[in-house]
């Protein structure tokens, strides 16, 4: 597989890479993140402009029908600036529900609005008691005429407060934990019958615990009973977003780190001229090549149609990227000393972003797992 970039994913690389390192310093992000809406709109409808949130939707649907690999690209770069606006709950989690779950209708009707920003998304799977599991639903969706009504409640649901449409999994039959009977189902964020409860990550997102009361859906996305398959699909897209965010983060990191150890001094010599730091630096740069390179290799190869094949992928990614987040991270804090935790510096700020980068949809532990129980399938 040639993983060389084209001319024009060079071109949309360096032009991400321009626009967040003109938009983004600690200071402008302190008043983002503490802003009622958490994230600037102004930027959000400049992205919204360059067609960041239309790659994914297909031309039909008001799009360009990109693939994984451009979509990477921008998250590496906000992942670099630690943007806090939701490029991954819109322009790759929603894009691709309305890709691969929504009748043509439906994506006329939306795939624009999200194109344009106008339409912000959330996905609401996970549930107090499921852990990271897809099947353990016990949210339920009964039926009503020729609807669905909702019961139940989500919970740490990422850019819910500002969402304008969330995607929630229910069951519509079986037992709590079967792979069949779940459902995911379009539902407008104001309806009746929700409520949230916001709050602060410490990353510097907005999250809700989420409870739904009957609830009506707009839409079913995909086919009833067989939402799991659907929400595989979107987390498989999600996870290679996020390592590649992961790995925008880990080489800022990893560039601050060999800055500063040229010019913190002990015993009247540069930090960096001791070998240990040198020992450290390298694991560094190591850890972000190899994350990197696996989260381009998951990109171009999302494009499988083999779905095992291309879950198996997505997850090594997401793998890769959260060790060597935690390597990363954790070296970039010790050889700083103790600032390097503080809120003066953008390091802390960094490693609790990529911290909570490796626990979003599965840690490495419950992926790992996931990875060996595909791995005996196939």
């Amino acid at each position: 597989m040639d993983l060389r970039f084209t001319e024009e994913q060079q071109l949309l690389a360096d032009s991400a890479a321009k626009f967040f390192e003109d938009a983004y310093d600690l200071p402008r992000r302190r008043e983002r993140v503490a802003s009622e809406q958490g994230y600037s709109e102004e930027l959000w409808s400049s992205m919204a402009e360059l067609g960041w949130l239309a790659l994914r939707l297909p031309e039909k649907f008001g799009g360009f029908g990109m693939g994984a690999v451009e979509s990477a690209l921008i998250m590496e770069a906000a992942g670099k600036s630690l943007a806090v606006e939701p490029l991954l709950n819109t322009g790759i989690i929603g894009a691709t529900a309305i890709t691969l779950g929504a009748d043509d209708a439906l994506g006329e009707e939306l795939g624009p609005q999200l194109a344009a920003g106008e339409c912000r998304v959330a996905l609401a799977y996970a549930e107090p008691k499921s852990r990271y599991a897809l099947n353990i639903v016990d949210t339920t969706a009964s039926k009503n005429g020729d609807s669905y009504v909702l019961s139940g409640a989500k919970a740490v649901v990422t850019h819910a407060p500002s969402a304008h449409k969330l995607i929630v999994s229910a069951r519509t039959s079986g037992d709590r934990s079967e792979a069949s009977g779940v459902t995911l189902f379009l539902v407008d964020a104001s309806s009746d019958g929700i409520s949230m409860r916001e709050y602060p990550t410490i990353d510097g997102l907005r999250a809700a615990e989420v409870a739904l009361d009957g609830v009506r859906p707009e839409a079913v996305l995909g086919d009833v009973d067989n939402g799991v398959e659907l929400l595989r699909a979107i987390l498989d897209e999600a996870h290679v977003a996020l390592a590649a965010e992961a790995v925008g983060a880990m080489g800022y990191l990893l560039d601050s780190t060999v800055e500063y150890a040229k010019t913190r001094k002990q015993f009247d010599r540069p930090i960096g001229t001791f070998q240990v730091i040198q020992h450290r630096l390298v694991d560094m740069y190591n850890a972000v090549e190899t994350a990197r390179g696996m989260t381009y290799y998951a990109a171009a190869g999302l494009a499988t149609d083999d779905i095992t094949a291309r879950t198996k992928i997505a997850l090594q990614a997401k793998v890769k990227a959260s060790q060597g987040s935690k390597l990363v991270g954790e070296d970039s804090v010790q050889i700083h000393g103790g600032m390097g935790m503080t809120d003066e510096l953008d390091i802390g700020h960094y490693f609790k972003r990529i911290t909570m980068i490796a626990q979003t949809y599965g840690d490495v532990d419950y992926q790992l797992k996931q990875l060996a129980r595909l791995t005996r399938l196939s």
